[in-house]
């Protein structure tokens, strides 16, 4: 029988000042996380869990706030690639978000009123030097692992990139070193669905009615951006109900539902971190304590094509780092990272089983040398 974590909370590090990479000051950030399993006695069994744009700190398991279970669920437990009974697992939300980590929708404690347009802009790197004072909160001096997928992928090579002293390994999945003009234009036509909606407000909307029309809009462009024409196929079809599409009615249920639990300011803030984001040309060349690298694309993933895990991993290699790609084969399109797939849970599984491997045979020699 499958065992499923339970009882899981979200805890909060209250971070204090934080300079972003523009120099503007965001004053008392607070971070939620979630930490599954147990740091072991030497604190090198730590893999850190980066969400994608929509996710969140819990990523597993079930919390008694939450009517469903953590988001990756599937590949975080017991047994599961990311054991919990082998690591102890840390997932929190990115700044700028809108589950429990400073963003714009947190209260501007020189205004009394929430950020909105006044937040500042942030990066991927401020994203991960957050986390990066969150590890060192926990105490834990350099990650086993730091891997996810989508804008969670974007974090785990600026972790490689900002931090490689502090990382053993990392997997990026479904992502890319920088955006195309395509992806930026898509990101682009999001965001004019939320600001050209009527309560938009320029972002100062929290006081009022919310863009929620223009934000469930923008998701609904989104999702089909996440999926693939042929998944599409099998579930929709061209079936009608009551005379309209069955694709139309879940968009429009998915994009309502959304709404409900997103901010539109987090929305445009992080669709634009996105889409600055470009890491190409800008990792070190690598020796002998470089982290190993596992690269994951999947077949059907059209809005971050294989090719372009095929670029990180050339640029990686032609550095110098020990690096794998794998294509997997899906019908799913971009969020087949987040189902559940037995090709990625054993290709994950057998990395890191490797990496801890070989980091336990270091440190045999290291004590026999010392």
């Amino acid at each position: 029988m499958e065992r499923i974590l339970g009882n899981v909370e979200t805890k909060y590090f209250d971070l204090g000042k934080f300079k972003t990479e523009s120099s503007e000051t965001i004053d008392g950030v607070e971070v939620a996380y979630e930490t599954y399993g147990q740091l072991n006695a030497k604190g090198n069994n730590a893999i850190l869990i980066t969400h994608a744009f929509s996710g969140d700190a819990h990523a597993t398991g079930w919390r008694d706030d939450a009517k469903k279970p953590g988001w990756w669920g599937s590949m975080i437990g017991p047994g599961k690639a990311f054991d919990t009974d082998q690591y102890f697992i840390i997932c929190s939300n990115v700044l700028g978000g809108c589950a429990g980590t400073t963003g714009p929708s947190s209260l501007n404690s020189a205004t009394s009123r929430p950020y909105g347009s006044d937040f500042s802009q942030i990066t991927i790197g401020d994203m991960v030097a957050v986390q990066e004072r969150l590890i060192d909160h926990l105490g834990i001096e350099k990650l086993l692992s730091v891997a996810g997928g989508s804008m969670g992928g974007m974090q785990a090579l600026q972790w490689l990139a900002a931090h490689p002293d502090r990382i053993h390994s990392a997997i990026p999945i479904a992502t890319t070193m920088k955006h195309t003009p395509q992806q930026i234009a898509l990101n682009h036509i999001q965001r004019q669905a939320i600001m050209t909606d009527p309560n938009w407000r320029g972002g100062d909307y929290y006081v009022d009615q919310s863009p929620n029309r223009g934000l469930a809009t923008a998701r609904m462009l989104g999702h089909a951006t996440y999926t693939s024409d042929a998944a599409m196929q099998e579930k929709f079809g061209r079936r009608k109900t009551d005379g309209i599409f069955e694709v139309e009615s879940y968009l429009d249920y998915k994009g309502d539902q959304f709404a409900k639990r997103f901010d539109a300011n987090s929305y445009i803030y992080l669709t634009r971190a996105m889409d600055n984001f470009d890491v190409s040309g800008s990792f070190e060349t690598a020796d002998d304590d470089s982290a190993k690298i596992l690269v994951i694309s999947f077949s059907s993933d059209w809005l971050y094509p294989p090719w372009q895990s095929e670029e990180t991993a050339a640029e990686l290699k032609s550095l110098g780092y020990d690096v794998e790609h794998v294509v997997i084969e899906s019908s799913a399109g971009h969020d087949s990272f987040l189902l559940e797939n037995e090709v990625q849970a054993r290709v994950i599984r057998d990395f890191l089983a490797r990496i801890a491997l070989d980091l336990a045979s270091c440190e045999k020699v290291s004590s026999l040398l010392n």
